[in-house]
């Protein structure tokens, strides 16, 4: 009798957005209208996202940079101390020189330990707070986004940015956003003290650096489209593994288990093939990494040979040199291996920044109305994939505080027809008016003011009822709350569980069945107080006993506004004051509920259907 409010006219509805995209090209985002996905960040979209996340934070940036310099600076006496020991035993020093020497080397140890210990915390600090308004952004815009499009682009693939990629992220932030600013800032300063010790020792050691540049060149030119790769794979495996699991039932029902696990493993393979590129790739990494250590020692030992057989050095400064470019390593190859970490971080950052730098949604147009609006649908045709039309020139007038119940056989179009009124989606052509404006122009605080939807499939957040029922009007006292709840014959029983309105619901907490559910739905109705209503069977998780106490409470909670109530049963579209009944995505009658009756047409026919069933 009724539609599925959560796939509409399946058998039209868009196509899947399960199947992996082909990810763009390093430096471009796929555009929209070409993909399913949610979209992808430009790297400079990305790095624009960054800086404005950062721009609030620039004194704690400059007191972690200038700390981490300190740090830097003083454990870069190591090497001239330790080269100072070496000449004091070759010219056969003081034991005292040697044992202040050495007392000074435990200082500078003392020193550095201390000061980078501080740095790494401010650093760490910058991170997290950074990462914690990316997260609050992210959550923020993705709230916002159209429900048509994570609808098309699928769970699957929210569901890995807000898990996968913001993992990926903060141990980005935890781990190497504090030790890739260490290993760039060891770099620069060591390379600035081996050009005071002489700077030949600084020539020398930069024959490394071509060869590590063209190794850092080659690896970025193939990890940053692949773990773009990787990250779409990641998603469309997701979205494959729960699509099979949220409807094993019907897998099972219809025999398409084989199918449907050889689509998992065809996601898998496709993921652990990527991933083995990805290994492939760092282990050249590194193979070339090593020839550029072995160029630059050969290179700073060879010049500090010279220079000693020259008498241009001693034997401890050309040793501090060759222990200065040895500890070149350390720094070098951790900067060049967080490339690693850092594209596939910048993969998962680009995904994130694709939703966190959408454009705020505009206020928008407010409907002329005060009180109740109007709706006005004029030629409305809607197609979810081009060429396959649902609904097909609909014309409709709601008025003022009137209810019209839609009615049909299941793919009738009364779900499409519902989400189109709602805003939910634009339609295909046609217009679809709020006292005047587009609900799609209302904007979200207006529409969320104006229009308000209620499905079968109601979430209860976990924690306090209270608190639950306050999302629709976080200012409301005890006093309203229980009002709302009185209104739709929900106090009793909210007031008998264990600690009344303190209750805790949802997710590790009390349960609540589905008519009870759906009494909360209302309530938070009321306390919204939207003029104009759409339920879209929002009645169908009652079983028969709380079926009829629900209908009268959705009679309640919409008297006084304007409603367009896709009826699961009957009995509720007889109360209506108008009843609409859809077949192939057309009106085929429309009138009060004697009048179809008598009329002897379609809505009889569901009728006689319907009761000879009640009996």
């Amino acid at each position: 009798m009724t539609d599925s409010p959560t796939a509409p006219e399946s058998s039209t509805a868009p196509d899947s957005p399960t199947a992996p995209a082909s990810p763009s090209s390093p430096g471009t985002a796929a555009p929209e209208s070409q993909s399913p996905l949610l979209p992808v960040a430009t790297p400079a979209r990305t790095r624009a996202a960054v800086a404005r996340l950062l721009r609030p934070q620039r004194a704690l940036a400059l007191t972690a940079f200038a700390v981490m310099v300190g740090s830097t600076a003083v454990g870069l006496l190591t090497q001239p101390l330790l080269g100072r020991i070496v000449d004091l035993t070759a010219d056969r020093g003081s034991v005292d020189a040697i044992t202040t020497t050495a007392a000074l080397l435990v200082a500078v140890a003392v020193a550095q330990g201390v000061t980078a210990g501080f740095g790494l915390s401010l650093i760490s600090r910058l991170g997290e707070t950074t990462l914690a308004r990316l997260r609050e952004m992210f959550v923020e815009r993705a709230l916002g986004l159209p429900l048509e499009r994570v609808e098309r682009a699928g769970a699957g693939d929210l569901t890995a940015r807000v898990t996968a990629d913001v993992s990926l992220v903060a141990d980005a932030v935890r781990n190497a956003l504090p030790e890739l600013a260490r290993s760039l800032l060891t770099i620069f300063l060591t390379l600035g003290a081996m050009a005071l010790l002489d700077w030949r020792f600084l020539l020398a050691a930069l024959l490394a650096v071509p060869v590590q540049v063209a190794t850092a060149r080659w690896y970025v030119a193939r990890a940053v489209p692949l773990y773009a790769e990787q990250r779409v794979a990641a998603g469309a495996q997701q979205q494959q593994l729960l699509d099979t699991v949220a409807g094993h039932s019907t897998v099972r029902a219809f025999r398409l288990e084989r199918e449907h696990t050889e689509r998992v493993t065809e996601r898998s393979r496709s993921v652990v093939a990527l991933t083995m590129r990805g290994v492939r790739l760092v282990l050249g990494f590194y193979s070339r990494l090593h020839i550029a250590e072995y160029i630059g020692l050969a290179a700073v030992l060879f010049t500090g040979y010279w220079l000693v057989r020259q008498d241009l050095a001693s034997i401890g400064t050309a040793t501090a040199a060759a222990l200065y470019f040895h500890s070149l390593f350390t720094p070098v190859n951790a900067a060049l291996v967080l490339l690693d970490d850092a594209q596939s971080a910048m993969a998962g950052l680009a995904r994130l920044v694709g939703v966190t730098d959408r454009p705020e949604p505009a206020e928008g147009a407010r409907p002329g109305g005060t009180g109740r609006v109007e709706v006005t649908v004029r030629g409305l045709t809607h197609a979810y994939r081009p060429g396959h039309p649902v609904l097909h020139d609909i014309d409709l007038t709601i008025r003022h505080g009137e209810r019209v119940a839609l009615v049909g056989a299941s793919g009738a179009g009364k779900t499409t027809l519902a989400r189109l009124v709602a805003g939910i989606q634009p339609p295909t052509s046609g217009t679809v008016l709020v006292d005047g404006v587009p609900p799609a122009e209302l904007g979200r605080a207006a529409a969320r003011r104006t229009v308000a939807l209620i499905t079968q499939e109601t979430h209860v957040f976990s924690g306090p009822l209270a608190d639950d029922l306050r999302l629709a009007k976080p200012d409301a006292t005890d006093s309203e709350l229980r009002a709302a709840l009185d209104r739709v014959d929900a106090l009793a029983w909210a007031e008998a569980l264990p600690d009344g309105l303190a209750t805790v619901v949802g997710d590790g907490g009390h349960r609540l069945t589905g008519d009870r559910t759906q009494a909360l739905a209302l309530a938070r109705l009321i306390l919204t107080d939207p003029p104009l209503v759409i339920l879209d069977e929002a009645t169908a998780e009652a079983g028969s006993a709380g079926a009829r106490a629900l209908e009268k409470a959705v009679a309640r909670a919409v008297d006084g506004r304007t409603a367009l109530i896709v009826a699961h049963r009957l009995s509720q579209a007889a109360t209506a004051d108008r009843i609409v009944v859809m077949d192939a995505g057309r009106v085929v009658e429309t009138g009060t509920h004697d009048e179809l009756r008598a009329a002897g047409g379609r809505y009889a026919a569901l009728w006689e259907a319907w009761s000879d069933i009640r009996s």
